[in-house]
């Protein structure tokens, strides 16, 4: 019973996780100061297709099962339950996310902008911490990296690297807005990430000691 309990628990951790990933990159993609180097494929993509900022959302998820395909047909034990959770959540909550922004922040000004911007970064990390906490498996870009790591047989920092390098690439040239928040994202996201992922991890560490008496 209890192991059902924790893995419930870590599945609705999961899921907020992804919501929370969704709307801070959406938030980002508003702000228009940038995007992190998923979100700039994203946006490049849609600028591309000429598409609205609102089909965002809509492009993610496009882009998203793409990926999906490709991953399971190099390495299909990297597609996992929780990627599919990402692909059903994740696109709405990018959609969501952009007419929550409009709501709190309109067009805004400068510092609306840098403050969405910092909203949407907090989401993002905590969102990511989240996910990476309840151990549902990997999103769609982080199954294609080590997919790419076992095709290189490199290190996977290296490889992620390289990749994060190329998405932002690839996504500015489509378009995508490229500016301090790449920048930011580039070089806080790991630290950030990993602190927050430890105090999730303690935190939940805890609540199921408390069930558990």
């Amino acid at each position: 019973m209890r192991w059902n309990k924790d893995k419930a628990a870590k599945m609705l951790l999961g899921i907020a996780g992804i919501i929370f990933i969704g709307i801070g990159v959406s938030f980002n993609a508003s702000a228009a100061l940038g995007n992190d180097p998923i979100g700039i494929v994203y946006d490049g993509i849609r600028n591309a297709a000429n598409l609205s900022p609102e089909q965002l959302g809509m492009t993610s998820n496009i882009v998203n099962i793409v990926l999906i395909i490709i991953v399971f047909l190099a390495e299909k034990h990297y597609v996992s339950i929780g990627t599919l959770v990402h692909l059903l959540f994740y696109g709405n909550a990018v959609s969501v996310g952009g007419k929550i922004y409009q709501i709190i922040f309109g067009t805004g000004t400068l510092l609306t902008q840098m403050i969405g911007a910092g909203v949407g970064c907090t989401l993002m990390y905590l969102g990511v911490a989240m996910f990476i906490t309840a151990d549902m498996g990997l999103d769609p870009f982080t199954g294609l990296v080590m997919v790419l790591r076992d095709k290189t047989k490199k290190e996977f920092q290296v490889v992620k690297i390289s990749f994060d390098v190329g998405c932002i690439a690839i996504g500015f040239l489509l378009g995508g807005k490229l500016g301090v928040i790449t920048v930011i994202t580039a070089v806080t996201a790991g630290p950030v990430i990993q602190f927050l992922s430890g105090k999730i991890e303690r935190l939940m560490g805890r609540v199921a000691g408390k069930s558990a008496k």
